[in-house]
């Protein structure tokens, strides 16, 4: 694999760069090309930016986590960067993990009606999803990213050394988006994980790229197709959602604090294989065999709230939802998913009583 590696999508106007070492010259290249440069860096991450000889960075630290991702948290960055006279020739940088950069991309999105975005995600999840596609947004009390933005970031750097000092939980957190893109799209990327699973979560570099890469790669196919999720076929935007429309309402419920992100979705994913599989769509060998990777990787399955009623009252608040049925991406084989439109919160509430 090489350290350097370009996905650039002219439609969508961004590139992706990979590679190693990399943070200090992004940053500096962007100041040389713009006016102002605010660096929005979450206070958790331990970077040495090698930034003295700019004069026009200015650096903002937020103590990060998905209770950044309110209206207080849009309003407090919004104010900062006003009255550290941000214009529209200035440039936000977003160095942090998920949260961070749906914040920065949303204020970006919408301060002085759009500023120049680039994004350094710095975990394995967020180089892996939320840096990749240009959805932006913040939560509301109903639900997640409800309020939001389709807004590309001008370049996004992914640094895999930024990784290292990262808990291995973070690390699976990451892992599970990466097999849901293999689940959704790529059988021999999954028979890939299958082999290598154990490198990637300790970070080996050179499957660890490759990881990185295919998952990007997949991503890039539903966004390059559907931007702004208004196809309701096997090319849709929503087929990135799989294990999602769960593992949201799992988040919401426990208000973000039980489970981190990477959980949830690993939940989201088995339950909602397992709702493949009791419509008929998925075979009971090849669930069988998602459930024994997801053993083998120690990634999360299951929560008692599954069963509950409350969790339905989160599920119908779910951005997929249209006619009264809670829609779901599904998938019909490894690397195959569907759009499945069918299901009203009764009959989900029976199969999830069921499996």
């Amino acid at each position: 694999m090489q350290n350097k590696l370009y996905i650039i999508n002219k439609k969508l106007e961004t590139s992706i760069l990979i590679k190693k070492n990399h943070i200090s010259k992004f940053v500096n290249d962007i100041a040389n090309k713009n006016e102002k440069v605010f660096c929005i860096l979450d206070s958790n991450i331990k970077i040495n930016l090698n930034i003295a000889k700019q004069k026009n960075i200015k650096i903002i630290t937020i103590k990060c986590g998905e209770k950044i991702k309110t209206f207080n948290g849009y309003k407090n960055l919004t104010e900062k960067l006003i009255r550290s006279d941000v214009n529209r020739k200035s440039a936000l940088i977003a160095i942090g993990g998920g949260t961070l950069g749906d914040l920065t991309g949303f204020v970006a999105g919408t301060l002085l009606r759009g500023l120049n975005f680039f994004l350094i995600p710095t975990t394995l999840l967020s180089q892996v999803d939320s840096s990749v596609g240009g959805k932006n947004g913040i939560n509301t009390i109903y639900g997640k990213n409800l309020l939001g933005t389709f807004y590309q970031p001008k370049e996004v750097l992914i640094d895999i050394s930024v990784l290292n000092s990262l808990p291995k939980k973070e690390i699976k957190s990451g892992y599970a988006e990466i097999i849901k893109h293999a689940l959704i799209k790529d059988y021999s990327f999954f028979c890939w994980l299958e082999k290598n699973a154990n490198k990637v979560i300790n970070l080996n570099k050179s499957i660890l790229e490759k990881a990185i890469y295919k998952s990007i790669m997949i991503k890039l196919f539903y966004v390059k197709k559907d931007e702004k999720e208004f196809l309701v076929n096997k090319n849709s935007r929503a087929m990135l959602n799989f294990g999602h429309t769960i593992g949201h309402a799992i988040e919401s419920h426990y208000n973000y604090k039980k489970f981190n992100h990477g959980e949830a979705i690993s939940i989201g994913m088995i339950t909602e294989a397992k709702i493949s599989n009791y419509l008929g769509l998925l075979s009971s060998s090849e669930l069988k065999k998602i459930i024994k990777h997801f053993k083998k990787c120690e990634l999360k399955m299951s929560d008692k709230i599954l069963k509950n009623k409350q969790l339905l009252k989160k599920l119908t608040k779910d951005k997929k939802n249209s006619q009264n049925n809670i829609n779901f991406s599904l998938i019909n084989k490894i690397g195959s998913s569907i759009f499945y439109k069918k299901l009203d919160k009764k009959k989900v509430y029976k199969i999830l009583q069921y499996i």
